[in-house]
């Protein structure tokens, strides 16, 4: 988006993993405020990629149009999407960035979001579901949708080390 002369250009970012936790995000993208929150209705959190990871499978999304995930909405300047994109392996092809349009109380959004350049299936760790999960409680997701995440299925044996 181009505003007046002075203004920073900003791009709207959905997060579905760790990212949806404002307090990494003020680390990781420090002038990227969050916005709002939502839904990626007709895509499902899942994880792939396992053998590409240190800590099991990474997060992902798929297009499911039984499923909805739940996103935090974050206003990113050019400058912190730079430095997303390298947290996220962007630049060197795990992640690719997709347009999705996201449900809001007050109505869609056309945002970005990554998505793992990998098949899915593997476990993530127990200890990636629970980051995950408490990002998704500080991002003020519903308790049924945080409790789905802590129960859902993890490698228990990797995350001990």
């Amino acid at each position: 988006m181009d505003g007046p002369v002075g203004s920073v250009s900003v791009a709207l970012y959905a997060a579905y993993a760790s990212n949806m936790d404002p307090e990494q995000m003020a680390l990781r993208a420090p002038h990227s405020p969050l916005r709002d929150t939502g839904w990626l209705q007709g895509w499902r959190l899942t994880f792939g990629g396992e053998e590409i990871g240190w800590d099991g499978a990474l997060a992902t999304v798929v297009e499911d149009h039984t499923s909805q995930t739940f996103v935090a909405l974050y206003d990113v300047t050019e400058l912190d999407e730079q430095a997303l994109d390298a947290w996220e392996g962007h630049e060197q092809g795990l992640y690719t960035k997709i347009r999705v349009r996201v449900q809001t109380l007050f109505g869609e959004e056309l945002a970005w979001i990554y998505v793992l350049d990998a098949y899915e299936g593997g476990l993530p760790s127990a200890r990636f579901i629970g980051i995950i999960a408490d990002a998704a409680e500080r991002a003020g997701a519903p308790e049924i949708y945080v409790k789905e995440l802590r129960e859902r299925p993890c490698d228990t044996l990797g995350s001990e080390l």
